[in-house]
């Protein structure tokens, strides 16, 4: 069994940046693909981020490239989303997810393992 725990959102202005950080528990993730997902409020739930099993190759949505970075330190069984130049329509409920296989995906249904999110807000 796989628990994901997301840790640092928060409050931010327009402009500022926060750095997400999802702690892996249980079997190793080493050779799992793991992504970001966002559920802003009132809509579907989006995919934001995706990162291979070696952080070697990223996917990004394109309402986040250019500003969010995605990666993982495998040693300590982290993976990361850092956040800048924030808008208020980054706003949501922000998930991470896990994969049984390595290669990054963004479609939902192809995460088998989810954390119970973080919220963040921009403020404008």
């Amino acid at each position: 069994q796989v628990q994901l725990v997301e840790s640092g959102g928060g409050l931010a202005q327009t402009g500022g940046s926060l750095r997400l950080s999802c702690a892996a528990s249980g079997r190793t993730l080493n050779s799992n693909a793991m992504g970001w997902f966002r559920q802003p409020p009132g809509k579907e739930r989006e995919f934001v981020a995706a990162i291979n099993w070696s952080g070697g190759s990223t996917i990004y949505a394109d309402s986040v490239k250019g500003r969010f970075a995605i990666s993982r330190d495998n040693a300590k069984k982290l993976v990361y989303l850092q956040m800048n130049s924030l808008k208020p329509e980054d706003t949501a409920v922000y998930y991470c997810a896990a994969r049984t296989t390595s290669l990054a995906n963004q479609a939902r249904y192809a995460y088998d393992y989810w954390g119970q999110g973080t919220q963040v807000t921009v403020s404008s």
